[in-house]
């Protein structure tokens, strides 16, 4: 089969690999119809994560059709169609029995790697390093889907792969970031990233009641699309953010503040963030956390910070005291996709909110190696890549 797979920082291959089997009575393999290139995954094609190796399976949004079925698996038949959450969930451990399906304790093979960099370990992901369980990504015709039985949302026929695929990833993000915020109806929420993530987010923001949502970006085709949600935007690039901020909330700042951009903040005037990326080149710093400083500095009083923007290791320079004293809270974490997914599912089934919005590039499986590149550089009004077989 056609896959794509990693050989290397900005080295994406469109590669013949063997067909996934079943090995597990629990998995499922599936035929993918319709996948993502996620903002996520250009933190592997720019080298910042680690026990990545040479021929890995790429992509963790994806959704197809039921081709094979282990024994053990009740809930799936062949023929189904199926949105597959990129956090890989037992159904069974407590953290599973709670909700927290991205923090299993079962489905990462590799969780004794991973517990003696974070003390214990979270949950396997789809095409995500070794770190997170070496399991081959969705960026390929078939994909073999371990506890299937659980890892999964059924969608019907009348909706399409568009309109349900980010079921897996990018709408219950933006839907746990905003909802980790407790908004009220007299919030203004302060996003960080104009992206697929921060895209849904600002929706979701808005389907909870905020009363004001503000997004910062600097790319003109992701503000535009931020300003038809209903967002007022900043542009940094040509604006203070602190400065307009506290000028659409009279002074006190906004409550509720999400990071949706992570370790590759792309700030390049602060001197933090020129700090960073000289601390980065030399390996003194993993990440480039100018956003989290800055919602720190800004965010009202009793305030909450929720992150869904991925980080990967030690970022330095967080005025801590900061927070602690205006008594903020953090709120954080990969997404528990299949605690959103049937509410998320109806509010899509009743017009509530159509996700294929954020296309903006549909491709083949031969153009997606070039799509990373584009999609990095936000080339072409690149906002959301949908890569098909």
């Amino acid at each position: 089969m056609r896959a794509l797979t990693w050989h290397g920082k900005h080295d994406i291959r469109c590669d013949t690999v063997p067909d996934p089997e079943i090995e597990h009575p629990r998995d499922a393999i599936i035929k993918m119809s319709a996948c993502a290139i996620c903002g996520s995954d250009l933190h592997l094609f720019d080298g910042f994560m680690p026990t990545m190796e040479s021929g890995d399976i790429m992509g963790h949004e994806f959704m197809g059709e039921v081709v094979e079925v282990g024994t053990a698996n009740n809930a799936l038949k062949i023929g189904d169609r199926i949105v597959v959450p990129f956090t890989i969930a037992c159904g069974e451990c407590d953290q599973c029995k709670r909700s927290n399906f991205s923090v299993c304790e079962r489905s990462n093979r590799n969780r004794p790697m991973q517990e003696k960099l974070f003390g214990h370990g979270t949950a396997g992901l789809f095409g995500y390093s070794h770190l997170t369980g070496g399991y081959s990504g969705g960026q390929a015709e078939y994909v073999r889907v371990p506890f299937a039985d659980t890892t999964h949302i059924k969608v019907p026929d009348n909706l399409s792969d568009e309109q349900v695929l980010f079921l897996g990833d990018i709408f219950p993000t933006g839907w746990q970031a905003a909802v980790q915020c407790d908004i009220e109806p007299t919030d203004t929420v302060a996003i960080w990233g104009a992206g697929p993530v921060g895209q849904m987010t600002i929706r979701s923001a808005f389907l909870l009641g905020a009363k004001q949502v503000v997004c910062i970006d600097r790319v003109p085709e992701r503000l535009a699309m931020a300003r038809a949600g209903g967002a007022i935007t900043i542009n940094f690039d040509e604006e203070s953010v602190v400065d307009r901020l506290n000028e659409l909330t009279q002074g006190k700042g906004p409550e509720k503040c999400i990071d949706a951009v992570g370790m590759e903040a792309h700030a390049t005037r602060s001197i933090d963030s020129m700090i960073d990326r000289a601390k980065q080149a030399v390996m003194l710093e993993s990440d480039r956390p100018h956003v989290l400083r800055e919602m720190i500095y800004v965010c009202r009083p009793a305030g909450t910070l929720s992150i869904p923007g991925v980080y990967g290791g030690m970022v330095d320079k967080i005025p801590f005291g900061v927070a602690m004293n205006k008594g903020l809270t953090f709120r954080m974490g990969q997404t528990h996709v299949n605690r959103w997914s049937g509410d998320l599912l109806r509010r899509i089934e009743e017009g509530q909110i159509d996700p294929s919005f954020v296309i903006t590039h549909s491709v083949s499986m031969e153009e997606g190696p070039g799509m990373y590149e584009t999609f990095r550089e936000k080339r072409d009004g690149c906002i959301k890549v949908v890569i098909k077989p």
